[in-house]
């Protein structure tokens, strides 16, 4: 599987290199894209490998990034239980793909509670 990672992640250097080195990030599709890689690095690295977090990263990019959802649960052992579930290859960090799926899943949930308020306050209209 890393023999395939790393192939793909080879292939994704040669073809994004380019993109990034010349273009200015203009839409707000590629904004957001180049924020997510910001955020992820800024945390990523500080104890061991850069090109992953740590459980304390994790919780200290959560606790920074994400606090209102942290602040929206009594539940001690939730940093514990995010890492768990994002940790796909259970080597005990969080790598930049896993890191995707925890954003990915966020928005999908932020959007269900979006269109939900929508629906509700129409049909209250």
């Amino acid at each position: 599987m890393r023999g395939k990672l790393s192939s793909r992640s080879h292939f994704s250097q040669k073809l994004f290199a380019p993109l990034f080195r010349t273009a200015k990030m203009s839409s707000t599709l590629q904004g957001t894209m180049e924020d997510l890689i910001k955020v992820f690095y800024h945390y990523s690295g500080k104890e061991g490998d850069k090109y992953k977090l740590n459980k304390k990263e994790l919780k200290n990019m959560l606790q920074e990034e994400l606090s209102e959802f942290l602040n929206g649960s009594n539940d001690p052992a939730l940093v514990e239980k995010i890492m768990t579930g994002l940790d796909d290859n259970k080597d005990g960090e969080v790598d930049f793909q896993e890191f995707v799926v925890l954003v990915a899943a966020l928005t999908v949930a932020c959007n269900e509670f979006f269109v939900d308020c929508l629906k509700e306050k129409r049909g209250s209209n």
